[in-house]
């Protein structure tokens, strides 16, 4: 990296912290330069970075300022008590009921799971596409069956070699998306009747595996800046018969959270004690605010215990529906269960996706998503500021797309979520997080959509909603 990107990133992470809030004027160039020991040029450079990246502002003979206007701090949500049960999942129907408004296009899309089509190079991958079906094998049918087709496997494995947490490229299983990767590994080392740690609150999806598996789920609480409570999992570890684990420790859905590294290599540790497998969760790792890209768990793995599952569905193109995993020591039963189930995932796009990793710019590619992703979270969290109630509450992940926020006790999050849809407005309420279906006073907003006047103009409108139903 070089020094003008090093200083962009160290600017950027007070910025992101709240050391240097929406409306404070920067540091000087001249102050900058006796500050951090660079020239004049590289503290230009850092500033037009920062510039590109939409944090912060130049006013004409008055320097720069960080983006947004100056506004009240909004604390972090609180973390729930841990409730040390296992619970039967009954979570489909409420999930099924709020994810039917996703499918219209004429809502703004704040409760998607998805980050705007318009981020993603299509063109690109078009080309990438029909490059792949000129160049299929006849026998591709068979040489391409799990565990997958050799050169994408070899690209993802550059992926984590480059990231710094080397996986053998011969033990990647290619998977129809990570929810099928998720599944697999979740088949693979359970039965029904079985008890499952998951996050509270958690992926939906998680949920909706156990339900469907007939597991049943012991819920962590999950801190809204490092993830899960490793003195609530192993407590529990120590009360149930827990057969796995399925975490997100990076940028975590719905709430945002990322596992400090430390961290994740306790975590890696404490299960490996107890010899209960982890399935990672990490479709979200590639899309972070900092300077590198975090390690997951499963760079910590010295037992085979994780099962690291990503795809590329957030980041590149979620219609290929590409995902993998590295499985650890499970990698026979997963594979079996792959052929078992799916058989196969899609050749030409696996090939598309191999020869646009290889040659289509996907590093530029994740640098622009991420930049606009960081500039549309802090235009988002502006305007909760402006309009949302007063002691709203409201999370600030270095990553992903997700924020998730707090109202009052006592608000009806599910009330919001009907009344908001009237209004041609979707919202993720908390309910569809947690096997109990608590956190009734939250919500999950998706900055990932453009933000433009129609996304001000319905985040005022939630607002306006939200302080008319606390006022009730």
């Amino acid at each position: 990296m070089k020094r003008y990107e090093e200083l962009a990133e160290t600017l950027a992470t007070d910025i992101r912290n709240g050391s240097l809030p929406p409306g404070t004027r920067m540091p000087s160039i001249r102050k900058t330069v006796a500050q951090y020991g660079v020239s004049p040029s590289t503290a230009f450079q850092a500033y037009y970075r920062l510039e590109e990246r939409g944090l912060v502002r130049a006013r004409e003979r008055s320097g720069y300022y960080v983006a947004g206007p100056a506004r009240r701090t909004l604390p972090q949500p609180q973390v729930r008590p841990s409730r040390q049960v296992s619970t039967e999942v009954d979570i489909s129907n409420l999930v099924f009921s709020v994810l039917e408004g996703a499918r219209d296009r004429q809502l703004v899309q704040f409760g998607s799971a998805f980050p705007s089509p318009e981020l993603f190079p299509w063109d690109r991958l078009g080309k990438s596409l029909a490059r792949a079906g000129r160049a299929l094998d006849p026998w591709y049918s068979v040489n391409d069956l799990p565990p997958g087709n050799t050169a994408l496997r070899r690209q993802i494995g550059l992926r984590y070699l480059g990231a710094g947490a080397p996986q053998p490229t011969d033990d990647l299983i290619v998977t129809n998306g990570a929810l099928e990767a998720l599944n697999l590994c979740l088949m693979a080392v359970t039965q029904p009747g079985d008890v499952v740690a998951i996050e509270s609150p958690g992926f939906y999806a998680a949920l909706q595996a156990l339900e469907r598996l007939r597991l049943k789920a012991v819920e962590i609480p999950v801190d809204p800046v490092e993830g899960i409570d490793l003195g609530a999992l192993d407590a529990a570890l120590a009360r149930h018969p827990v057969k796995a684990c399925w975490f997100m420790t990076q940028f975590q859905n719905p709430m945002g959270a990322s596992m400090p590294e430390d961290k994740k290599k306790a975590l890696v540790a404490l299960l490996a004690r107890h010899q209960v497998p982890l399935i990672e969760d990490d479709v979200y790792g590639e899309l972070y605010f900092g300077s590198r890209c975090p390690l997951p768990a499963k760079a910590f793995d010295t037992q085979g215990l994780v099962m690291h599952c990503s795809s590329f569905s957030k980041t590149l193109s979620p219609g290929f529906r590409i995902g993998w995993v590295a499985p650890g020591r499970f990698g026979e039963a997963i594979q079996r269960l792959k052929l078992m189930t799916t058989l196969s995932a899609g050749v030409p796009t696996q090939l598309a996706l191999a020869e646009y990793l290889q040659h289509g710019g996907y590093d530029k590619h994740l640098r622009r998503l991420r930049h606009v992703l960081e500039m549309q979270q802090g235009q988002m969290i502006d305007a909760i500021g402006r309009h949302f109630p007063e002691d709203v509450r409201v999370s600030r992940p270095d990553g992903g797309y997700f924020l998730w926020v707090e109202f009052a006790t006592g608000f009806d999050a599910l009330a919001l979520h009907r009344a908001a849809l009237a209004h041609g407005i979707g919202i993720a309420p908390g309910p569809m997080f947690s096997a109990r279906q608590g956190y009734r006073n939250c919500i999950r907003l998706n900055y990932g959509h453009l933000w433009n006047d129609e996304a001000e103009a319905a985040i005022g409108k939630l607002g306006e909603l939200a302080r008319a139903q606390s006022a009730a």
